[in-house]
């Protein structure tokens, strides 16, 4: 496991995973937010954001966590792992709710971006209805020789990351 693309709903614990991960394989790790937003949330250029991509994509190891379906067929091209943290709507509602509540609202500069209002919250509630499928039919038409590991919950992660920090040691 040297080049892992996770993707999720948003509160699902993506850059949570993407930061133990990063450290478990000692891979750098890039969130998406961090690299699509300046500090004053203007986002990047879609051929600018997808040159970002490709040049992380070719490095011999890493960890990128984020959705943007628009470019994640550079991510599952390249990957050797794909990782789907596929939470319940109620878990990933409870994820944006209680990051805001722990790290308040704005850019952490950590891959934390809080910003809750009504169009994220409907991007969460409908996720698993209208972005999944999509999310899935780009894993299997992109990424068919990369592993797939589906992450249903937060105590199913914590297993996870026990079990390949065992497998690096």
């Amino acid at each position: 496991m040297r080049k892992v693309a996770v993707v999720g709903c948003g509160g699902s614990g993506k850059s949570h995973l993407a930061r133990e991960l990063g450290r478990i394989l000692d891979a750098p790790v890039t969130h998406l937010d961090a690299a699509f937003y300046d500090d004053e949330r203007n986002a990047l250029p879609l051929d600018k954001f997808i040159d970002v991509q490709r040049e992380l994509v070719a490095q011999p190891r890493w960890v990128i966590d984020g959705n943007y379906n628009s470019t994640l067929q550079v991510r599952l091209e390249a990957c050797d792992t794909m990782v789907l943290m596929d939470v319940s709507t109620v878990a990933a509602l409870y994820g944006i709710f209680s990051r805001q509540i722990r790290h308040g609202a704005g850019h952490k500069g950590n891959g934390v971006h809080n910003r809750i209002h009504w169009g994220v919250i409907k991007y969460v509630a409908m996720y698993r209805r209208r972005m999944r499928p999509r999310v899935m039919a780009k894993m299997e038409e992109f990424g068919s020789g990369a592993d797939v590991v589906l992450l249903a919950n937060r105590r199913q992660t914590h297993r996870w990351l026990r079990k390949v920090a065992a497998e690096q040691s």
